[in-house]
């Protein structure tokens, strides 16, 4: 089981990255797959309620990759995370099924409090480099985050939007005119 999973997420990134050319390369050279890897390692340790052993783990990790996941954070299946470095997914971060990542991304809050602040990245979701989604907002199935984008707002499904604040440019569901 746990090998058919390691092959599963090698597949995705074979799949997403051009670049790949064998499965030793993806599995000895990409830091986002090593981050996906310790992050599975340090929520296991983190639903045992040993927060403290899991948060130095995931500190381990963000030095080794320089891709920070709270260990709290639920990720579904095949995350893809492209050149990792400088991503940040806070603690209450719900990312669901096939969902990339690129360099530079931030699953942030914007409150102080201790109930849900982080947003919820629903399946096939492409984020792109620099984009900042904060606050416990939703993004739509299969939604298209552009380039450095800063998303303050729900996003509905199939939608791709861009700019800072985001708005919409593409709908295939007609909803709105902006974010």
């Amino acid at each position: 089981m746990f090998l058919k999973k390691i092959i599963e997420l090698l597949d995705t990134y074979k799949k997403k990255d051009p670049a790949s050319r064998s499965y030793l390369e993806i599995f000895l050279c990409y830091p986002g797959l090593h981050a996906i890897f310790f992050h599975k390692i340090a929520n296991m340790i983190w639903k045992l309620r040993l927060k403290l052993i899991s948060r130095i783990f995931s500190n381990i990790s963000r030095f080794l990759t320089g891709v920070e996941i709270h260990p709290a954070v639920s990720i579904g299946k095949n995350l893809f995370i492209d050149h990792g470095m400088g991503i940040v997914i806070g603690e209450t971060t719900i990312i669901g099924d096939n969902v990339s990542i690129y360099q530079g991304v931030t699953l942030g809050g914007t409150k102080s409090v201790k109930k849900k602040r982080h947003p919820t990245i629903n399946d096939n979701v492409v984020i792109g480099a620099g984009a900042k989604i904060l606050g416990p907002i939703n993004i739509g199935k299969n939604s298209k985050i552009g380039a450095n984008s800063v998303v303050i707002k729900d996003v509905p499904s199939n939608t791709t939007v861009i700019g800072i604040p985001a708005r919409i440019i593409d709908n295939s569901t007609g909803y709105g005119s902006g974010i």
